[in-house]
């Protein structure tokens, strides 16, 4: 009860702080709090069809970004943080995956685009979009499809990652993916060295098997639904692309095609 009670103070805390800050930055009353809320539940909804793009206003795109970010790590880290671990948001092992994500990617797009002699350079855009689609809030201030096909092809896996899991993201989570590396790089350790011994730990702490077992179910079970998915939007008519941007975007709860 006492945890439940945390969490909900901490969710109306930071969408309460996101929605004055808004209004700060030239929002009006009823559009700041209408995106306060859909940006701390990394919802996306927007009531204007351009989305945040509306605004074209710098300042409610980093105020976005920043609390997308907060909505994106586990809420569980701010309790930690308020009864005495200040270090928990430098030593969380997911939260400092899902913010090297976030670096890699931006990198990734920037030097893509440079080298591809692009017009569409826009640092703004870029941080904004890879934040934006890997949390799976689905925000959007430019019109990505013009980047070239990469791009697309990285926010399709973007869209699988998501964000921290116990946060409000959508997709598979930084935890689970954290997990079947390990188990991956243990099985080929197991292969190299065929008599070692090799205990599976996430963050120090030992992983049981049965634990490991349900999330390389879940993972299965996800692309399996994913591939049905595209597969039936592809009997409508629809291009490959779309079919399995469609079929991303629908399985992962992101929202942008």
């Amino acid at each position: 009860k006492e945890i439940a009670l945390r969490l909900i103070y901490i969710y109306l805390g930071l969408t309460a702080l996101c929605a004055i800050t808004y209004w700060v930055f030239g929002m009006g009353k009823f559009d700041s709090l209408t995106h306060s809320m859909t940006t701390i539940a990394t919802g996306g909804f927007s009531n204007y069809n351009q989305s945040i793009g509306y605004f074209d206003s710098v300042p409610i795109e980093i105020s976005s970004m920043v609390f997308i970010i907060l909505g994106s790590l586990p809420f569980i880290a701010y309790i930690k943080f308020l009864n005495g671990n200040k270090k928990i948001f430098f030593s969380d092992i997911q939260i400092k995956t899902f913010l090297k994500i976030i670096i890699i990617s931006i990198i990734i797009l920037i030097v893509y685009l440079i080298l591809n002699n692009s017009s569409q350079i826009n640092l703004r855009y870029i941080f904004f979009n890879v934040i934006s689609i890997l949390s799976g809030t689905g925000y959007v201030n430019a019109q990505f499809d013009n980047w070239g096909s990469f791009p697309l092809i990285l926010f399709l896996g973007l869209m699988f990652i998501g964000g921290c899991a116990g946060s409000t993201t959508c997709g598979i989570k930084i935890f689970r993916l954290q997990i079947l590396y390990s188990f991956i790089s243990n099985q080929l350790k197991k292969i190299i060295y065929p008599k070692g011994i090799f205990v599976m730990k996430y963050d120090q702490n030992p992983v049981d098997d049965k634990f490991i077992a349900s999330i390389i179910s879940f993972i299965y079970m996800y692309f399996l639904i994913f591939f049905v998915i595209a597969a039936l939007l592809s009997l409508t008519g629809l291009d490959f692309i779309t079919s399995i941007s469609g079929a991303a975007t629908s399985i992962s709860n992101v929202g942008p095609g």
